[in-house]
């Protein structure tokens, strides 16, 4: 198994690409199932979890094509026709995301067999909103076996518009609700839907495919069902969280570097605590420059559903905090079990106190490097950013959680002056 090697102490300087957004291609991809025509999606990261998808959706009968490379690279997905309605257990566990195919299957095909995605490192993210949306819609729904068995009650074997009232907010409920209401009969109203910027890009996608959405980036969502989509060629937005963990690693090494293809509004609410800190941006042609600081200043901050600090950004915040001039305290309102970077990063010397949902940093004057181990997406780059300041040597053991949603690190990192390489 490959673990990555960093020689800490290094300032990072140079220019640094960003790339397409996770969170948003995986989605994206996911439409290429509510039409027979080929989906083109221009700036597709090539990642782990891109990979696992395009299994997923092979399985489901589409073809998946990789063209290009660096800035002209994609993938297209073609479902001329749906081979099965069965999303097995094997490729779903691997995934969360992949049972959003559920949505677009009873959409288009009026049936859906989908296996339940199963627990998550970082804490419970159940399904029932999901199924709750689907059965407004007019979805019978019975869970056997380990699966979501779902059929289109309606005399035309189409989902028909409904009101769905969100309890809560959720990105992955509001994907699957967008997917599902654009191919169903009459029109469906979402409340307290996701706002997020990559709700947004999914979208607009689908306005391009033909479906009618109106109040994207708003609490609600007015979606009127048409007969038929069809293909379009989309660009992916750029990843915000990978932009935000790089812009922590810049301001911890008191760097100073480029994030090609981004800008001030891509961070979100990152930029003003980044500039709390002691941070410095200025924007250019080329994309937005960052400037660390020597004298790191404590910063507090609660994560909240965007606008809000995103969860995504709460474990790369913390490594910059570590060396700050004194104590922040870090609250994780989003999921449960977020802080389990934590007692890996107390190994390289990081002073931190867990009190319930919140974290008690006390910015130490150097980190140690000592052998870590990686527990989920975010917490690895955690990790990484406390290795690249680090004095001495860091291993990180479970690298697989970092190939999957960071494209090129050590490339990108070793092109702005890191002492980094992966090792079998």
């Amino acid at each position: 198994m490959d673990k990555i090697v960093i020689n800490g102490g290094n300032r990072l300087m140079g220019d640094l690409p960003i790339s397409g957004s996770k969170n948003a291609v995986l989605p994206l991809m996911i439409l290429g199932l509510l039409t027979d025509e080929t989906l083109k999606l221009i700036g597709t990261p090539r990642l782990a979890d891109t990979m696992t998808l395009g299994h997923v959706l092979e399985e489901l009968g589409a073809e998946i094509a990789l063209f290009g490379q660096g800035k002209g690279e994609g993938l297209t997905v073609h479902a001329a026709d749906i081979a099965q309605t069965t999303a097995s257990y094997e490729l779903v566990s691997k995934m969360r995301a992949s049972f959003w195919v559920i949505g677009p299957l009873l959409a288009r095909c009026g049936q859906a067999r989908v296996s339940l995605p199963g627990g998550c490192a970082i804490g419970t993210r159940p399904v029932n909103l999901y199924l709750q949306g689907l059965k407004a819609m007019g979805a019978d729904i019975e869970v056997a076996d380990g699966y979501v068995n779902a059929k289109a009650s309606s005399s035309s074997g189409r989902l028909t518009g409904a009101q769905i009232n969100f309890p809560m907010v959720s990105v992955g409920a509001t994907h699957v609700m967008m997917m599902a209401a654009s191919l169903a009969d009459g029109q469906t109203i979402i409340n307290n839907a996701a706002s997020e910027p990559e709700i947004i890009d999914v979208g607009r996608c689908l306005q391009a495919m033909g479906a009618r959405i109106e109040g994207l980036g708003t609490r609600t969502l007015i979606i009127d069902g048409v007969e038929k989509l069809n293909g379009t060629t989309h660009t992916v937005i750029r990843d915000r969280i990978e932009a935000g963990a790089y812009a922590c690693a810049v301001v911890a090494s008191n760097g100073e570097v480029t994030l090609t293809g981004a800008d001030e509004d891509l961070l979100g609410a990152l930029a003003p605590v980044l500039k709390q800190a002691g941070a410095m941006f200025t924007q250019t042609p080329d994309g937005l420059l960052v400037k660390g600081t020597s004298d790191v200043r404590p910063v507090n901050l609660v994560t909240e559903p965007y606008p809000g600090f995103a969860t995504d950004l709460q474990a790369p915040f913390m490594g910059l905090m570590c060396v700050a001039d004194g104590v922040s305290h870090i609250r994780e309102t989003i999921f449960e079990n977020r802080f389990m970077h934590v007692q890996e990063l107390a190994r390289l010397g990081a002073d931190i106190q867990l009190q319930g949902d919140t974290a008690r940093v006390t910015g130490v004057k150097n980190l140690k490097g000592a052998p870590v181990m990686a527990t989920d997406l975010r917490a690895s780059v955690t990790l990484v950013i406390a290795g690249l300041i680090a004095e001495g040597q860091t291993t990180i053991q479970r690298v697989y959680h970092l190939d999957r949603g960071y494209e090129n690190l050590e490339k990108k990192l070793s092109g702005c002056g890191a002492d980094i390489s992966r090792v079998s």
